[in-house]
């Protein structure tokens, strides 16, 4: 039996029959099975657009042998019987327990905000002008805040092959789209997360996990440098080792952490608004029609340097909504989420600046100052609307800093638009990089300037990393560590449970 890989270009709107016809044609064989490792599309040419896709085939037609089985994640397994604790159930939390449990720790997993299916109703609840619940919003409860977003599976880190692929198996076990596994830009879509996070859940209980939902971690008691028992509420866990993985929302934990002598630094992050344009617009700049058979819809990523700072489109949203993602009752923030079949009528992405908490601040800062002023910032957005509106204008208006009078546009926004002079609502630093930035895209994307500037972003990643020793530890302790998005270490899906898998790993090899 031989193998043979290699690379074909095919029309958008291709069948499997197709596909086949196609490998038969450039093989000249007819018996064989065949593998997609790679699918991805080449717009380079608007009047011939294609999918090219990296194919593996097997025949008995086929000279040489198969190939050999691609590595594996490996999970040692301790039999230690020590205690673990992981305190947050997104994605870093979730593999990072799901690798100790494995490993053969007696695991639990607290998650402070709600199981999905509550979280779910919470949301909908929110969002027709219902009560905002600290328990179950776009930010904690079930899988984090990645549950509820586009699911985009893409990754910039380097060497991490092997976690990447134990991630995607996992999710596809649980019920995620196979193609996860060979898209170039895969995603899962938030509604079918929202069934991948309970089927997790449940396979970590059969396992032999605890999982704990609306518990919050109150306090760390510490002796001597090593974490003798975690609190929520009246109650005391007494765990041999600690995995925080809180994400970035969770201010108050923070603060909490650094009262107990968990360091952090501050670091560079990115702050700005959320870009909304009408889908078609963009499938049209970046594909020359309307809609594209085959292809849900148009992706789009922008950069410049125009500025003195980096300025960036960042978890774009095609045929997706912007949301209220105030993870707090007295801030307003949004975020993009969009589902599976991307066919909503509008795009939305992050349009934002890179630059450091000390610019942000016009000063030098610590730690705890950066999320002092990242919550003031939000809350000013908050005190601006009165609620949970969000402050927007028009991209043109942006650039020549004027507001004109009209009616708020349609949009995605589930709570309202209050029109505002958003640049004026953020440092002149940051809005002037942002300006430019967006001269430069309207320059790059036909139709760009027909967008609008919403709400608030301010989650792409944290200001703060905590400091961490090269086994993984957090500095000063024996047995606490951090990891994911809330670490500072990671920002998104796959980047996050990789760290969630790394800093796990590096906890069990200390038992070995």
């Amino acid at each position: 039996m031989g193998y043979k890989e290699f690379q074909i270009k095919i029309h958008t709107d291709y069948t499997e029959i197709e596909l086949r016809q196609t490998i038969q044609q450039k093989l000249g064989i007819q018996d064989f099975t065949f593998q997609v490792f790679s699918k991805s599309l080449d717009a380079r040419n608007k009047r011939n657009i294609l999918w090219e896709l990296r194919v593996g085939v097997t025949s008995e037609s086929i000279p040489g042998v198969s190939p050999e089985e691609k590595a594996t994640l490996k999970i040692p397994y301790t039999k230690t019987g020590k205690k673990a604790l992981v305190i947050g159930s997104g994605p870093a939390g979730y593999f990072a327990a799901r690798i100790l449990l494995q490993a053969g720790f007696k695991t639990t997993l607290w998650e402070r905000g709600k199981d999905v299916a509550e979280r779910a109703a919470a949301i909908s609840s929110f969002e027709k002008g219902g009560a905002f619940d600290a328990a179950g919003n776009y930010s904690f409860g079930e899988g984090g805040a990645g549950t509820f977003s586009d699911g985009k599976l893409t990754s910039r880190s380097k060497h991490i092959s092997l976690e990447k692929k134990y991630i995607l198996d996992t999710y596809i076990g649980a019920g995620a789209p196979p193609e996860i596994a060979w898209l170039s830009h895969p995603h899962v879509g938030s509604d079918n997360l929202k069934k991948v996070v309970k089927t997790l859940r449940e396979e970590f209980c059969a396992m032999g996990g605890e999982f704990v939902f609306n518990r919050q971690m109150t306090d760390l008691i510490v002796k001597n440098g090593k974490v003798t028992g975690v609190v929520a509420g009246n109650e005391i866990f007494e765990p041999d080792i600690v995995i925080l993985a809180i994400g970035h929302s969770a201010l108050d934990t923070c603060r909490m952490l650094m009262d107990r002598g968990v360091r952090f630094r501050t670091k560079n992050f990115a702050i700005g608004f959320r870009a909304e344009h009408r889908q078609e617009i963009i499938n049209t700049a970046q594909w020359g029609v309307k809609t594209l058979p085959g292809v849900k819809a148009a992706e789009y990523r922008l950069t410049s340097d125009a500025a003195d700072q980096p300025v960036y489109t960042f978890c774009m949203c095609p045929g997706g909504k912007i949301v209220p993602a105030a993870a707090f009752e007295n801030t307003n923030i949004v975020n993009g989420m969009s589902y599976f079949a991307r066919n909503g009528k509008f795009a939305n992405a992050a349009c934002v600046a890179g630059l450091n908490p000390d610019v942000l601040a016009g000063k030098n800062i610590g730690p705890e100052d950066a999320l002092n002023y990242l919550e003031k910032l939000e809350t000013s957005f908050h005190d601006f609307a009165n609620g949970y509106a969000a402050p927007y204008c028009s991209i043109q208006d942006f650039i020549q800093k004027k507001v004109r009078q009209n009616s708020p546009p349609d949009s995605s926004y589930p709570l309202g638009l209050l029109q505002a002079p958003l640049w004026k609502m953020l440092p002149e630093t940051v809005t002037h990089a942002i300006r430019l930035g967006l001269q430069d895209f309207c320059r790059k994307v036909k139709g760009y300037d027909t967008g609008m500037l919403i709400g608030l972003e301010s989650k792409t990643s944290s200001p703060i990393q905590v400091i961490r020793q090269e086994n993984g530890l957090c500095e000063g302790f024996e047995n606490l560590y951090m990891a994911g998005e809330g670490s500072g270490y990671s920002g998104g899906i796959i980047s996050s449970a990789v760290d969630g898998i790394k800093v796990a790993m590096m906890a069990v090899s200390k038992f070995q």
